[in-house]
């Protein structure tokens, strides 16, 4: 035992600085378009959601719909496509503003109190669940910015909801957003949420959130990394007060 700790006390600390606000340098983000398009449409051809399109001779890229998962940049002949590691891609009514601290300090400004989250899986895959979760775990602590998950929606500010919306699903989505008291800000999450196009069409899927409920919030992404949840929190907050 003493020979270990003596070991231990030698090696010292060898792990790598981590900063949980910080993406790491090789995470996938935001695709964006670098340069001349020489209209091969290779990467609208690739692209698994559909998230590409060309109008005009230009590459319009909807970040809704968008996984990051880099098909169109390997496809790209001109290299006008390039990968990098933006995660600030949260919309509020297609604004983008500038997570930790700040945020804590902007939902006592706001609220004087927590903010009350109520999440709802309406056809997820279950990955943006697993972030969703990072968001509680002693890396990331979201309550201690004073956010909380509840469990009625009767409780909540927000509703947080995950997934393709399904047929068998829809009557919990409506009955939910109906329940949640008002004023009520609703948070699409991921690239199924928001845009209804990860898993095409069947008779058991009915589209995206906003077909359904009004959306104030879009975090793309599949799934989004916790930091990008935190933004558009921040973004949430602003609707709120306004």
């Amino acid at each position: 035992m003493f020979k270990i700790l003596r070991k231990i006390m030698a090696t010292g600390n060898v792990t790598e600085p981590y900063d949980a606000m910080i993406p790491a340098p090789r995470a996938r983000g935001e695709v964006a378009i670098t340069g001349n398009c020489n209209n091969c449409q290779a990467c609208v051809g690739v692209c698994p959601t559909g998230a590409l399109t060309l109008e005009a001779g230009q590459v319009i890229i909807d970040q809704r719909a968008c996984i990051f998962c880099g098909s169109c940049v390997e496809a790209c002949e001109a290299g006008t496509l390039r990968q990098t590691g933006n995660y600030k891609l949260a919309q509020l009514s297609g604004q983008l503003e500038e997570a930790g601290q700040a945020l804590r300090n902007k939902i006592i400004r706001t609220l004087g109190r927590s903010l009350a989250i109520r999440h709802l899986d309406v056809g997820s895959c279950n990955a943006c669940e697993w972030e969703l979760n990072a968001l509680s775990n002693p890396l990331y602590d979201l309550q201690q910015y004073g956010l909380d998950f509840v469990a009625s929606p009767r409780h909540a500010d927000l509703l947080m909801v995950t997934g393709v919306v399904t047929r068998n699903l829809t009557q919990a989505l409506m009955m939910t957003y109906e329940a949640t008291p008002t004023p009520k800000l609703v948070m699409a999450v991921g690239a199924c949420a928001a845009s209804g196009k990860t898993f095409g069409t069947s008779y058991a899927i009915r589209g995206r959130v906003d077909k359904f409920i009004p959306v104030d919030i879009y975090v793309p992404g599949c799934p989004p990394r916790p930091q990008a949840l935190l933004y558009g929190l921040h973004l949430a907050l602003d609707k709120i007060k306004r």
